[in-house]
């Protein structure tokens, strides 16, 4: 699942824009956003895609939930989320034991947002076909399962950089192509390996909405491009996390969510 990574773009714009109207109000300059680190090559760090969870219980599951997105089914929905001890952990566990596990996940993907952004999440999720197991939870599986990479070389990556794991991606599959323009009939500047890429925080919106969303890139080579956003997933990014039991599959969990 790729929204992740433009959840985070827009949240940024989101927090950079309030902060600014605020200051605005108190006769105070506006809030800049701090400038990137500066673009220049960068050793490649090869990536392994992670695999399918082919459970076919676990196909069928998210097939179902699927149709619970598309549909708004809340009360659906609540079925599939285990009934105790529902787990929604950033930094610390968030869960309030109180509160059922519908509401819990429903605050942390921001599920009752006007727009319908909550539900688009979940939606995303039902899509997506990587899990892996939790390793302080034995039997939970999380998705999207996180790629293999040289955990020592991509923290060389980072120092040498400046950068963060959220301003790095890689490609659903080799051969994925860099775009002199965020269209997808620019000419083409290069082709992906299986690598880690950069992704700079540039989150325009195409004019033509239906044309696909792009993002901005820098390569090894030192070279900047537009990907198209379905080729690139994010390295991080918030997970949600299941369970089976007697009665099958169930929403056991969340990871990340929205700012509190």
């Amino acid at each position: 699942m790729r929204q992740p990574v433009l959840a985070a773009a827009f949240s940024l714009a989101a927090l950079t824009f309030f902060a600014g109207s605020a200051l605005a109000q108190q006769g105070l300059p506006p809030l800049k956003p701090p400038p990137p680190p500066p673009i220049k090559p960068y050793q490649q760090v090869a990536v392994t895609a992670p695999a399918q969870f082919n459970d076919p219980s676990f196909v069928a599951f998210r097939k179902q939930l699927a149709d619970v997105a598309a549909k708004k089914d809340r009360a659906a929905l609540a079925k599939m989320i285990v009934a105790q001890k529902f787990f929604w952990i950033e930094d610390k566990n968030l869960a309030d034991p109180r509160k059922s596990g519908i509401d819990i996940l429903a605050k942390a993907i921001d599920l009752d947002a006007k727009d319908g952004s909550g539900w688009d999440t979940l939606s995303g999720y039902a899509g997506e076909p990587t899990a892996a197991e939790l390793p302080q939870q034995k039997g939970v599986v999380c998705a999207p399962a996180p790629p293999g990479i040289d955990a020592k070389a991509s923290e060389a990556l980072g120092q040498a950089t400046g950068t963060e794991p959220s301003d790095w991606g890689y490609p659903t599959n080799g051969g994925v192509e860099v775009h002199a323009a965020a269209a997808p009939n620019s000419p083409v500047v290069e082709k992906l390996g299986m690598i880690l890429i950069r992704v700079l925080p540039d989150s325009s919106q195409p004019s033509d909405p239906n044309q696909p969303y792009f993002l901005h890139v820098a390569t090894p080579s030192g070279k900047t491009g537009f990907v198209d956003a379905a080729a690139l997933s994010p390295l991080g990014g918030d997970e949600i996390c299941y369970a089976k039991d007697a009665g099958g599959w169930k929403i056991a969990g969340y990871l990340g969510g929205v700012s509190q």
